[in-house]
């Protein structure tokens, strides 16, 4: 037989009991926590990863393309509001013709006003050795005009899940006439 509320319960309490009961039942069956264990996690380690990113907007076979661009753009000296896909080639040395080992895919967009400073949005999607079919998530700020810049590294993928990190990016070549661009990465990540 149910078990009936004592006369002059207030409505408050009876509402809240049942709220509790049923946010606790949705919020069971949500989310559990796990041991790093049961994901097959090993120890976490700290990789050091240097490479050489090349973004050609000019020529035949571009891989930067402006995408879009606010009507300001054409009157700004940093270009604010232009958005670039890329689809980058990583190399072991800073000539072209070295071993690829990877792809810089994503978008960077200008946005400052007074200060070319680069919104980064892309991952670096490795394609040799053991670190093929993984990559690095990076989103950040890249102020081009500072010697080195500071990138965060947010996550990965593959080899590289649980990834976090910075890079540090240095220009090494800038092209006045093209626009076209080398610049060194030297990537610092803790992974399993």
């Amino acid at each position: 037989m149910a078990k009936t509320l004592p006369k002059g319960t207030p409505i408050f309490l009876i509402l809240f009991t049942i709220f509790s009961f049923s946010t606790s039942a949705t919020a069971a069956g949500f989310s559990r926590t796990l041991s790093p264990a049961k994901l097959g996690l090993k120890r976490e380690k700290l990789s050091h990863l240097h490479f050489y990113f090349h973004d050609i907007v000019g020529g035949r076979n571009p891989t930067a393309v402006r995408v879009a661009e606010a009507a300001m753009t054409n009157t700004s000296f940093t270009g604010f509001g232009a958005v670039v896909m890329i689809d980058d080639p990583l190399t072991v040395r800073p000539e072209l013709s070295s071993k690829l080992v990877g792809r810089a895919q994503g978008i960077y967009a200008s946005a400052g006003q007074t200060e070319l400073g680069l919104l980064m949005v892309l991952n670096f999607a490795f394609m040799e050795g053991k670190y093929n079919g993984s990559s690095l998530s990076v989103l950040g700020r890249n102020t081009v005009f500072s010697a080195v810049r500071e990138l965060p590294i947010v996550g990965g993928s593959g080899l590289f899940r649980f990834a976090r990190g910075y890079a540090h990016a240095r220009t090494h070549t800038f092209d006045i006439g093209t626009g076209d661009a080398v610049v060194e990465y030297n990537v610092y990540v803790f992974h399993y």
